[in-house]
């Protein structure tokens, strides 16, 4: 069972082993996002008529924890402790993040002596005393969960592991996230991911106990598993300790969803919600990554990101229009959407909203509704919103390519009907069967991987080929590790990025993934019942 959470809708999806749709189900996403997935999977159960018993496994794309930092909800208290003095001082942990987001992590920084340079020698020997004194200051503020930053950590991460060691030994209950699980090189933004990640932690616990107690309502002891935003999955150890992973698992979701079911492997992919439209492109059909750093919610990151682009467009995007003039009416799609009300509010269903849903009905783009209840429009209204409409998708992908060779490109997503069968300076357009689910297919076929990003120094003992076979070999054990058939693993990503000024330092991006070892996690599930 695949399920994808969106603002407006949640999708589920059926899948046999053959990986053939069996059902299928589009669903209001509830304010509690929870009742949702209960209905979602309520529904799907009672249409395909399946044992529950039958069912192997359950992958959910969630927004809850996106959702918890953009409202500034739910956040834990966190303590920073950042390994780098006597360097680092001049800019402390958290120096960039917007107001509203300090106020509502409040966190409680603490420079300390450790960290290294990017050839892993050391800028200063950590101090234990000194990290003593951290863990009873993090106690006195009644802090629960810390993030641990050093200097190059991704290149040598034992001061991380050794402040994690004495921390725990002071205060066992603290939950610790360090960076070098979590960011790739350059300070800030993988502090910056490490202390998004451990305010979440107490969240992540609650979440996976909703999901838990949703699939016991509706009868599924099977493996629960959520989507990362690279394209794969983690199970739900993993998801306490990591969840800032599911960040735009959403977009990645339907653009895997996409290359499955239009059978591409390289295009630009189109999702079309209810209140946005993203456009993200395929590489072997995985997403193209973000090479540089990605802004959440106004905290710059740089942990892997699909690259992707969004507007304010959607099926419940509203339209606005001024008096015609002489080239006709003037008009705007969006951004503002009536979102989940949309069945409540556009003209089509009986409402009193004019939205972009009507005008594909009134353009002959779709049949949903009561097309009665458009006619009434103004057909240069009708025609120039579809145009428009059109226009901003085509100029999109055509943003997103990065070559001269234009792209083919797949829409899916609920919305997908405010499209045409062309698009300008778009060589093929195809809107393929079970396009409204794509993103819950794209979490049913997730796969499990592992990734190395470090930074080698390389000479006449340790060559380039050397550094190479040991990152791919290690990328892959990470995959198997993370629950991979080991026959199945393949290095989908392979960058090298040499080091500006630094003769022989390269850095080394290997990304592995692999099919879901069924027969393994069976095994061990459901692991969410007694956690």
């Amino acid at each position: 069972m695949g399920i994808d959470v969106g603002g407006t809708h949640t999708d589920a999806v059926l899948l046999d082993r053959a990986m053939n749709v069996v059902a299928e189900v589009k669903t209001a996403t509830t304010p509690d996002v929870t009742t949702g997935i209960v209905t979602a999977l309520t529904t799907l159960l009672e249409r395909s008529g399946l044992d529950r018993a039958q069912v192997s496994a359950v992958m959910i794309g969630t927004t809850h924890f996106t959702n918890a930092l953009v409202t500034r909800r739910r956040l834990a208290r966190t303590g920073v402790v950042r390994l780098g003095l006597p360097a680092t001082a001049a800019l402390p942990p958290a120096s960039s993040w917007p107001a509203e987001l300090l106020d509502a992590v409040r966190p409680v920084v603490r420079l300390c002596h450790g960290g290294h340079e990017f050839d892993g020698r050391p800028i200063s020997a950590l101090v234990p005393d000194e990290l003593r004194r951290a863990a009873a200051d993090l106690a006195a503020h009644d802090i629960t969960t810390v993030a641990i930053s050093s200097v190059f950590s991704p290149v040598t991460a034992e001061d991380e592991l050794r402040a994690a060691e004495i921390l725990l030994a002071e205060l066992p209950h603290l939950r610790v996230s360090m960076s070098h699980q979590i960011g790739r090189i350059r300070l800030l933004e993988r502090e910056n991911a490490t202390i998004v990640n451990a305010c979440l932690l107490d969240l992540a616990d609650e979440i996976v106990a909703a999901f838990a107690d949703a699939l016991n309502t509706v009868g599924v002891r099977a493996p629960l598993f959520l989507s990362q935003n690279d394209g794969t999955l983690m199970d739900v150890g993993y998801t306490r300790r990591y969840p800032v992973r599911t960040f735009a698992s959403g977009p990645t979701n339907s653009m895997r969803g996409a290359a499955f079911l239009a059978g591409l492997t390289d295009a630009a992919v189109v999702d079309i919600g209810g209140t946005t439209t993203d456009v993200g492109v395929l590489t072997g059909g995985y997403p193209r990554q973000a090479g540089a750093d990605v802004d959440i919610v106004g905290v710059r990151t740089n942990f892997r990101m699909p690259d992707v682009v969004s507007i304010g467009l959607g099926g419940g995007s509203r339209v606005t229009h001024e008096s015609a003039g002489p080239a006709g009416p003037a008009v705007r799609v969006g951004p503002d959407s009536v979102g989940y009300r949309l069945t409540d509010q556009a003209l089509v269903f009986g409402g009193d909203t004019l939205t972009a849903t009507d005008l594909a009905v009134a353009a002959g783009l779709a049949d949903l509704g009561d097309p009665s209840l458009v006619r009434h429009l103004d057909r240069d209204l009708v025609r120039q919103g579809a145009a428009w409409m059109a226009e901003q998708v085509a100029d999109l992908v055509d943003q997103m390519r990065l070559t001269a060779a234009p792209l083919p490109v797949i829409i899916v997503g609920g919305g997908s009907i405010l499209m045409p069968a062309e698009l300008a300076g778009v060589p093929e357009v195809r809107i393929p069967a079970h396009h409204g689910v794509a993103n819950a297919i794209g979490a049913a076929i997730g796969q499990v991987g592992g990734e190395v990003d470090r930074v080698f120094r390389t000479d006449a003992r340790l060559t380039r080929d050397d550094v190479l076979d040991r990152a791919r070999a290690e990328a892959a054990e990470l995959a198997v590790s993370a629950g991979a058939v080991p026959s199945s693993v393949e290095i989908v990503q392979v960058d090298e990025i040499h080091v500006n000024y630094l003769p022989g330092a390269v850095r080394v991006i290997v990304r592995a993934v692999g099919d879901l070892d069924l027969a393994r996690t069976q095994e061990e599930a459901p692991t969410w019942a007694t956690t």
